[in-house]
């Protein structure tokens, strides 16, 4: 019997759904960001039922893409790593495409690459490599799988101290799920290369005040921790 996808189209068999590429994909995040894969993360952050994620899980582990080990975190195996660098990669292009050829607003490249990135052949995915000059990162500045990405001393925004300067490297993906942060960002100008100043820092209420060009924006410390800053002497 055929295996089909969240929407219902028919699977080839050995290829993973679209389903199972969201599981890939965030796992892969959660590995890069060193973070324990457990069941209730990943139903949480997927916004799926505990029994849904179970389910699942077995079915992956069947096809040899994850693996649980006697605590039940969830480990990626060798073919489970390609696909998810794969998903990655063809996520982090969809992106590119959006915005670099089609003028998408940056904010909304995330959620919209979504939608593309399960259609991205292997033949595409090599073709837009090529035509977008190869990109290390994604338009939020996250590092595109098997690229080392030189992020020397950067750190969070909400670790850094009033008067500081620096210049922003990334946006973190579980920003990117928020579009009304990633908007807000946008239209202050809070994207990877922008130089901004610490102005203040107030941990009595959690928020920090940067200044971007001629402008103060104020973020809480949860949307602070996303932005990652690279400091300048």
């Amino acid at each position: 019997m055929a295996e089909h996808d969240r929407n219902g189209r028919a699977v080839a068999s050995g290829e993973p759904t679209a389903t199972v590429e969201d599981y890939l994909q965030t796992i892969y995040y959660m590995n890069r960001d060193r973070r324990p894969v457990f069941g209730a993360r990943l139903a949480e952050k997927l916004a799926v039922s505990a029994p849904t994620v179970t389910a699942t899980l077995q079915r992956m582990r069947r096809d040899g893409l994850v693996s649980l080990d006697g605590r039940k975190e969830v480990h990626l195996t060798e073919r489970g790593r390609v696909l998810a660098e794969s998903i990655v990669r063809r996520h982090m292009l969809a992106e590119h495409l959006l915005v670099d050829l089609l003028g998408l607003r940056w904010a909304e490249a995330h959620l919209e690459a979504h939608r593309v990135e399960h259609a991205i052949s292997p033949r595409v995915e090599e073709r837009l490599l090529a035509v977008l000059g190869n990109p290390r990162t994604c338009p939020h500045g996250n590092p595109m799988p098997g690229v080392e990405q030189e992020e020397t001393g950067a750190a969070p925004l909400a670790s850094l101290r009033a008067g500081q300067r620096g210049q922003v490297t990334r946006i973190h993906e579980e920003a990117e799920e928020d579009l009304q942060l990633l908007t807000f960002l946008e239209d202050y100008g809070v994207k990877p290369g922008a130089r901004i100043v610490v102005e203040d820092v107030a941990r009595y209420n959690g928020t920090v005040t940067i200044r971007v060009g001629d402008r103060s924006v104020v973020l809480g410390d949860r949307s602070a921790g996303y932005i990652w800053v690279r400091p300048e002497a």
